[in-house]
């Protein structure tokens, strides 16, 4: 009779897929909780301890590091010796490992979590029946993935599971371990003096292929990390299949959202910057008012807001051609009303993983940082200018402070109640920038006076500045940190404006 021990952290599928082994005739071998949660539904399994004659010990921590366990996975069924050895030890063949591990990156994502219960999620036995399976995948089937059990299950009612699938699931279980062991080791070296670790283990996952690329003729498919959230969980609800374009625009979605965390806010995405943003006091007016920033520019757009999307907001994007609506979910309702676009993409993304790094590719490596979080701290702002800035114009900086975070540099962005009127984005000069944001201001039927300026870096000149104040710009927000800030703020003060410094830096290269 064959053999399958199955030990499963995610137990989802795994009554049915016992089920269907015991109906073509395997033992089935469980540890702990699984073997707990299987007999509740009636499957007979046979304890682990019942096949190592050793008692799980050490609240759990071991029970599978075991010869009978590991000698049963291992054993070559080709190889004479190998099989005389283990009938001699008096330990059988295991012939399928069903394993998936300790939810370690589900317990770190959490913001509370101490490094004793990060260490307790790291599996031991776990990896070690996985990378023992997947050695010998020529004899023992190894399945990591809830998702295969069904296919599996289903090649052994008809034949048998071929060496073409064996080797398959053998990829993936390396590649489950991989990427397990280097959320580890990631985790742990947050606590070796603030350095990045001095080796990235980076492995992708394909989620999706796709039609092609930034243009047809590049090849192109989405790969995830199995980072907890973000991207990497993205749901679409409907609509037609996202493209290269499209998921790099989610992403920048969910970027301009994330400093918004306590307001409604709704960003209008074109090219992975921002077209429109604007706060709101529900989803429907922060979307009308992100669109009047730059209606023209919104036409093709990616849309996102930072809450629940209702039927009220789908209908008020009924005339506006949209790519794809982002948001953490949408109601049934809203998702029926936003169907009758067939091709508009709906698409659900639960915030990312705020301690994955962020990586850049270029030709022959990776640079590797910290992600870009919004601090919305003002201990450090000062304001250097002779004039302060008013009341309603400290609420207005505040916005535009957080909206240039996700303005490709350099950066520029005019605001009015809460709302961007004009940006500037991706010039050579900063000054074009903020030409450009008061050119986009009224090209879209905004006044530029009495705007707050905000800029994600410092200015280098003052010609940005008079650029704004000939606007007729009442404000500005910046990091400050130029050698030539005095003769910025000096440029301030000869044209009435109040600056406020940040001393933080939200550039976006």
């Amino acid at each position: 009779m064959p053999r399958a021990l199955i030990s499963v952290s995610d137990k989802r599928g795994a009554v049915e897929f016992a089920r269907a082994l015991v109906a073509a005739g395997w033992e089935i071998i469980s540890t702990g909780g699984t073997a707990h949660a299987l007999q509740k539904e009636g499957v007979q399994v046979t304890p682990i301890e019942a096949v190592t004659g050793f008692p799980e010990i050490m609240n759990g921590r071991v029970k599978t590091l075991h010869p009978a366990v590991h000698g049963g996975i291992l054993a070559r069924r080709g190889d004479a010796a190998h099989l005389r050895e283990l009938a001699a030890h008096g330990f059988a063949p295991i012939d399928l490992v069903a394993v998936n591990l300790y939810p370690f990156r589900e317990t770190i994502a959490r913001p509370d979590v101490t490094i004793d219960e990060a260490i307790e999620q790291i599996d031991i036995g776990g990896p070690s029946m996985l990378r023992s399976a997947a050695k010998n995948h020529e004899s023992v089937i190894v399945v990591v993935d809830p998702s295969d059990y069904r296919r599996v299950a289903e090649a052994l009612q008809h034949g048998g599971v071929t060496s073409q699938l064996r080797r398959e699931l053998a990829a993936k279980a390396f590649t489950h371990t991989a990427a397990y062991d280097g959320a580890i080791a990631s985790y742990l070296a947050q606590g070796t003096g603030g350095q990045l670790p001095p080796t990235l283990v980076l492995v992708l996952e394909q989620r999706q292929s796709l039609r092609y690329g930034e243009n047809p003729g590049q090849r192109a498919a989405f790969y995830v990390t199995g980072e907890v959230g973000g991207m990497g969980a993205m749901n679409q609800l409907g609509g037609k299949e996202l493209s290269f374009n499209n998921i790099l625009d989610i992403d920048a979605a969910v970027l301009a959202l994330g400093p918004f965390e306590r307001e409604v806010c709704c960003a209008i995405i074109k090219h992975t910057t921002p077209c429109g943003i604007a706060v709101g006091r529900n989803a429907v007016e922060a979307y009308q008012r992100a669109l009047r920033t730059d209606p023209v520019s919104a036409f093709g757009s990616v849309v996102g807001f930072n809450t629940v999307v209702t039927a009220e907001t789908a209908r008020a994007m009924a005339d506006l051609f949209v790519e794809c609506v982002v948001a953490p979910r949408f109601q049934p309702e809203a998702v029926q009303v936003l169907a009758q676009k067939k091709n508009l993409r709906i698409v659900e993304v639960p915030r990312p993983d705020p301690g994955a790094l962020d990586f850049k590719r270029v030709q022959g490596g990776f640079l590797a940082q910290d992600p870009l979080r919004f601090n919305a701290a003002e201990d450090a702002w000062t304001v250097p200018t002779k004039r302060k800035p008013t009341d309603d114009e400290m609420t207005d900086l505040r916005f535009a402070w957080a909206a240039v975070l996700s303005v490709k540099s350099n950066a520029i962005l005019l605001a009015k109640d809460r709302a961007a009127i004009g940006i500037g984005a991706g010039q050579m000069s900063r000054v074009d920038s903020s030409m450009l944001a008061v050119h986009k201001a009224r090209q879209a039927g905004h006044d530029p006076a009495g705007s707050v300026l905000a800029s994600d870096a410092f200015f280098p000149f003052r010609d940005g500045v008079d650029a704004a104040a000939q606007a007729g710009v009442s404000a500005i927000i910046q990091p400050g940190g130029s050698v030539r800030d005095a003769e910025v703020v000096a440029a301030a003060d000869e044209h009435g404006i109040a600056m406020v410094m940040t001393g933080v830096r939200q550039f976006r290269h």
